[in-house]
């Protein structure tokens, strides 16, 4: 996946799917994880913690639309990882998340 290629060089060190999965579930310094609103495995649809909106399943294996736009995927860490860290996430927590959802099969 081109997007897991551009935040691993940017990162400079290879993704780690077992951290990306431990970063998901676990608080960073905010109330939420990012588990809260997609589910702790998020292979199914989600609810937004606060809204109760439903989100579809993040996993691309579940739903093929998924990291499949730059420009879309970008605007979501960024907001997202200020919900649950209350900063940006570096591209080495970007990847290694990224890699370990492509790691979620059917």
């Amino acid at each position: 996946m081109e997007q897991l290629a551009g935040y691993t060089a940017q990162a400079g060190s290879p993704a780690v799917p077992a951290r990306g999965q431990q970063f998901f579930n676990t608080r960073q310094g905010r109330e939420w994880s990012c588990g809260s609103c997609h589910g702790a495995l998020p292979t199914q649809a989600g609810k937004h913690a606060s809204t109760g909106k439903s989100i579809s399943a993040l996993a691309p294996a579940f739903n093929p639309e998924r990291f499949t736009d730059s420009a879309k995927t970008e605007k979501w860490f960024r907001r997202n990882c200020k919900d649950v860290a209350g900063r940006e996430c570096t591209a080495a927590e970007k990847a290694d998340v990224l890699s370990w959802l492509m790691t979620l099969k059917r």
